[in-house]
C-alpha cells in the first residue's frame, strides 16, 4: 500500500538534492587542501578515497532509514541537519592533531567519513524514492555537486580551507530547513534555520579570530608568522625566521622560500658571492648579463642572482599570485630590498604556469632557470612522488630549449644523492629532447655541480644544459666558478669524471643503461609526467626500509606504497559494499532473473567513470596551468554535462535496450577519440590565455559528459522494475567502484600513461554494454508501489 506523504513540491526536493551534493563536493574539495597543509600530500588524494568510501557506505545504510517511521522528509531533514554537526566535528578533529600516530589516523579518518557516510545516505534515499522522476533528480544531483567545484575556489580565495569547510555546514543546514518545510514541521524548520544562522555568525567570527584554524601541520607546531592567506591550491605563510635573519615565505606548512633582500647598488663582496658562486649561481657565472627567463622565483633569490650578475632583462614566472602580487608587491615590497626586488623596471613578473608561458611565448632566452620548482599539492595524484609534474618532461625539455638563443642554456636545481636519480632524470630528458632537435652529441651539452652533502636531505644538484654545444670559454668559466663556490664538479664535457653522469652521457646505449640502473631514471613525457617516481617497484620495500628518513628523496617516493596500500583498503571497502545489502536487507539476494548479473553494469560504469575523470583531469593540468584548476574545471564540465545528459536520458533511451547499447558504445568512442586527439590539440593551444582556455576546457569535455550521464539513471529505472530494494545496492556499488576506480585510475597513469586509462575507461563502458547485450531489458510492467518502493513525489 501507498505510504502517506505530505503534499510534495519538485523544484524543493531538486534544490534540496543540488544543495546536499554541492555541499558534499565543496567538503571533499576543501578537505584535500587541509589535508595537503596538515598532513603530507599523499593525504590530500585520500581525502577523496574516503568521501567516495562514505558515500558508498552511506548508500548501504539508507537501507535502514527507508524503514524508519515517519515522513521521509522528516528524516531527510533532521539527516541534513545532523550532517552539519557532524562536519564541524570532522574538521574540530583534523585541526586538534599535533602529531598523529595510526590511532590518531584512524580517527581521523572515521570522523571524516562520518560526514559523507550521510551524505550518501540522503541521496541515496532520495534517488531511489523518485524514481518517476530519476533523470531529472540526478540532473539535480550532477548539477550540485558541480555548482560545488565552481564555489570552491572563490571560497577558498575569500575564506580559506577551514572556513570553507564551515561554508558546506551551512549548506547542509539550509537543505534541512528545506527539507523540514516539505515535512511541515514548524518546529524542525526553525531549528535548522537557527543551526544555519548559527553557523553563518560563526563563521563570520572566525574569520576575525581564527577559533578553528590550523595550528598545527606535519607534526609541527605554526608559530611566528605576521602573515597568512590561503587561494584554492595552497596556504601561504609569511614569519620572520631569526637565526638566519631572512624573511621566510612557507608554502603549505612545508615549502619555503626566502625573500631576498639585497642593495645591489651596494653589494658586499660576501654578499656578491654567495649570489653567483652557490649552486643555483652557476647559469650565471658562465653566462653573465643574461636575459633570463626564471621559472619560480619565490622569494626572488634566482632574480638576485641575475641582477647580481649584470642581467637587465629578467621575466620571472610565478604560478602563485599570493607569492608573485601579494606579498612581493602589494603587502610586503618593502622586505626585497629599495627599490623593491619585483617592482624594479628590468625585472617583468608573470603570475601564470611558466610551461605554459615558454609555450606561448616568442622571445628567446640566454638563461632559463627553475631552481627546485615543482608543484608539490593536493594534485589529481595526491602525493609528491605521484604529482604530476609537467615542468620535467621531454616535451618541456624541447620547449624550453627551443626558446633559448644559441648561447643560451637551462639550468634545474634539484635534490642530489647517491646514487643519483633526480638529477640523473634530467640528463635522461635532456638527452631525449636534445636527441628531438637534432642534437646527437648530448655529452657536449651538460655540465653538472653539486653543493652541500648527499647525506641526509641531500645536495643540491645544479644541471646546465645548453642549445649548442658548450665553448672552452663556458667550460673555463664553470671551472671557475667551481673552485671560487666550493662546488664539486659532478660532469664537465671532456674532463673525465668517472661516475653515473659520465656513464649515461657517454656510454653506447643510454636507452639500455636506463634500463638497467638501480632507480628509475627514464624519461618521462606528458603521457607521463610523474618524475618524482623513481624507486624500481621491485626495490620499493627495500628502499624505504633502508633510506634515511630524513631525506627528500623517503618524503617523496614513500607516496608510492602509500598508494598500494589505499588500493588495498579501497578494495576490502568495495568487497563490504558488495556484502552489505543482503545482510542490512536481512533478506536473500535477488532470486529474479538477470537481477545480480545486471549491477554489474554498475560496477563497470562507475570505475569507467572515474578513469575516465581522473584521466582527464591529469590531461588538462599543463592546457590549464595548475592541477586545481583542472581539477575544478574538468570535474564541473564532467557533472554539469552529465547532469544534462541524465534529464535528456528518458527522451533519448526512454526504454529501449538497443538506444542504451548505442549511448554506451559512443561513450567508448568518444573517450577513446578524446584519447587520441587530446594530447596534440592541448599542447598546440596551451599557450592561449587561461579565461580562454577555461572556455575551451568544457567545450571538449561536454559532448563525453553528456552521453556518460545517461546510462545510470536508464539503468536504475530498469532495476527497479525487477527489483526494487537493489536500487540503492546499485547506487552504492557505483559509489564503491569509484573507490577503486580512483585509485586504480593512478595505477594506470603511472605505468600506461594517461592517454592509455581513458581508452581502459572507455573499454569498462564497452563491459557495460555487454552486461546489456546478455540481460535484455524485456517488456514487464512497472510493478504498483508497495513495501519496497516508497513513493517521495508525485
Amino acid at each position: 500500500m501507498k505510504q502517506k506523504q505530505s503534499p510534495t513540491y519538485w523544484s524543493q526536493v531538486y534544490l534540496c538534492v543540488a544543495l546536499t551534493t554541492m555541499a558534499t563536493l565543496l567538503l571533499e574539495l576543501s578537505l584535500t587542501r587541509i589535508f595537503s597543509v596538515v598532513f603530507y600530500y599523499h593525504f590530500a588524494f585520500l581525502a577523496i578515497s574516503i568521501a567516495l568510501f562514505g558515500l558508498g557506505v552511506g548508500g548501504v545504510f539508507s537501507y535502514v532509514v527507508a524503514g524508519w517511521k515517519g515522513s521521509i522528509y522528516t528524516r531527510l531533514g533532521r539527516l541534513s541537519a545532523l550532517n552539519s554537526v557532524l562536519v564541524i566535528a570532522a574538521l574540530v578533529v583534523i585541526l586538534a592533531q599535533r602529531k598523529p600516530g595510526n590511532w590518531q589516523l584512524a580517527l581521523i579518518y572515521f570522523t571524516t567519513a562520518l560526514p559523507f557516510f550521510v551524505s550518501g545516505t540522503i541521496v541515496s534515499l532520495a534517488i531511489s524514492e523518485t524514481m518517476e522522476r530519476v533523470n531529472r533528480v540526478y540532473f539535480f544531483d550532477l548539477l550540485g555537486a558541480g555548482a560545488g567545484c565552481l564555489l570552491l575556489i572563490p571560497l577558498l580565495n575569500a575564506f580559506g580551507g577551514p572556513s570553507t569547510v564551515i561554508a558546506a555546514a551551512m549548506t547542509f543546514a539550509a537543505a534541512a530547513a528545506i527539507w523540514q518545510t516539505l515535512a511541515g514541521s514548524v518546529r524542525g524548520r526553525i531549528g535548522s534555520v537557527a543551526l544555519g544562522l548559527l553557523l553563518m555568525a560563526f563563521l563570520t567570527f572566525n574569520q576575525w579570530e581564527h577559533v578553528l584554524d590550523i595550528r598545527h601541520a606535519k607534526g609541527q607546531d605554526i608559530s611566528g608568522e605576521y602573515f597568512q592567506k590561503w587561494n584554492s591550491f595552497s596556504r601561504v605563510g609569511v614569519g620572520y625566521k631569526p637565526q638566519d635573519g631572512v624573511d621566510m615565505i612557507v608554502i603549505d606548512a612545508d615549502a619555503s622560500t626566502a625573500i631576498a633582500n639585497f642593495d645591489f647598488d651596494h653589494l658586499t663582496p660576501s654578499q656578491r658571492h654567495d649570489l653567483l658562486y652557490q649552486g643555483p649561481g652557476l647559469p650565471y657565472a658562465v653566462r653573465p648579463g643574461a636575459k633570463a627567463l626564471i621559472i619560480g622565483p619565490g622569494g626572488g633569490w634566482d632574480v638576485a642572482r641575475a641582477i647580481a650578475s649584470g642581467s637587465h632583462d629578467i621575466t620571472g614566472v610565478e604560478i602563485n599570485p599570493i607569492i608573485a602580487t601579494t606579498i612581493m608587491r602589494e603587502k610586503f615590497p618593502q622586505k626585497s630590498g629599495n627599490p623593491p626586488l619585483y617592482l624594479r623596471p628590468d625585472v617583468h613578473i608573470y603570475v601564470e604556469d611558466g610551461r605554459s608561458f615558454v609555450r606561448r611565448s616568442r622571445d628567446k632566452y640566454q638563461v632559463l632557470q627553475a631552481t627546485l620548482v615543482d608543484t608539490w599539492a593536493s594534485t589529481a595524484a595526491g602525493a609528491f612522488a605521484l604529482s604530476e609534474n609537467n615542468l620535467y618532461t621531454t616535451d618541456a625539455f624541447r620547449d624550453y630549449l627551443s626558446h633559448l638563443t644559441d648561447d643560451g642554456l637551462a639550468a634545474f636545481t634539484r635534490w642530489g644523492f647517491q646514487p643519483p636519480r633526480e638529477s640523473l632524470r634530467l640528463i635522461s630528458l635532456a638527452i631525449e629532447a636534445l636527441r628531438q632537435l637534432g642534437e646527437t652529441e648530448a655529452w657536449r651539452h651538460v655540465i653538472v655541480g653539486r653543493e652541500g652533502s648527499t647525506q641526509g636531505w641531500g645536495a643540491r644538484d645544479t644541471v646546465l644544459i645548453s642549445r649548442k654545444p658548450f665553448s672552452e670559454e663556458d667550460l673555463a668559466r664553470a671551472r671557475a666558478a667551481f673552485a671560487a663556490g666550493g662546488i664539486e664538479a659532478v660532469y664537465l664535457p671532456g674532463a673525465g669524471i668517472r661516475n653515473e653522469f659520465t656513464d649515461l652521457l657517454r656510454g653506447p646505449n643510454p636507452e639500455k643503461y636506463e634500463r638497467t640502473y638501480a632507480f628509475d631514471i627514464t624519461p618521462v613525457s606528458d603521457n607521463r609526467p610523474f618524475f618524482f617516481y623513481t624507486v624500481q617497484p621491485r626495490d620499493l620495500w627495500t628502499y624505504l626500509s633502508h633510506a634515511s628518513r630524513e631525506s627528500a628523496d623517503f618524503k617523496i617516493n614513500k607516496a608510492v606504497p602509500l598508494l598500494f596500500e589505499l588500493m588495498g583498503v579501497s578494495f576490502v571497502a568495495t568487497v563490504l559494499i558488495l556484502i552489505l545489502p543482503p545482510l542490512v536487507l536481512g533478506t536473500r539476494l535477488p532470486r529474479q532473473r538477470g537481477v545480480l548479473g545486471f549491477l554489474l553494469f554498475f560496477l563497470f560504469i562507475g570505475a569507467g567513470y572515474i578513469l575516465i575523470e581522473v584521466g582527464l583531469i591529469q590531461k588538462f593540468i599543463l592546457f590549464l596551468g595548475h592541477p586545481t584548476y583542472a581539477l575544478t574545471v574538468v570535474i564541473f564540465s564532467m557533472l554539469v554535462s552529465s547532469g544534462v545528459g541524465s534529464a535528456a536520458s528518458r527522451r533519448v533511451i526512454g526504454d529501449s535496450e538497443g538506444r542504451l547499447i548505442k549511448v554506451l558504445g559512443c561513450v567508448a568512442l568518444l573517450a577513446v577519440l578524446l584519447a587520441l586527439v587530446v594530447s596534440s590539440l592541448l599542447s598546440a593551444l596551451v599557450g592561449l590565455p587561461l579565461p580562454l582556455k577555461a572556455v575551451i576546457s568544457p567545450a571538449l569535455i561536454a559532448p563525453l559528459g553528456f552521453v556518460m550521464g545517461m546510462p545510470f539513471p536508464t539503468a536504475l529505472r530498469r532495476l527497479e522494475e525487477w527489483h526494487a530494494p537493489s536500487v540503492r545496492w546499485a547506487w552504492a556499488l557505483n559509489a564503491a567502484s569509484s573507490v577503486l576506480g580512483s585509485v586504480g585510475a593512478l595505477v594506470c597513469s603511472i605505468y600506461l600513461g594517461l592517454v592509455q586509462t581513458l581508452i581502459i575507461g572507455g573499454v569498462l563502458y564497452l563491459a557495460a554494454l555487454a552486461v546489456i547485450a546478455r540481460n535484455h531489458f524485456g517488456h514487464e510492467p512497472v510493478p504498483a508501489p508497495g513495501a519496497g518502493r516508497v513513493v517521495l513525489a508525485k
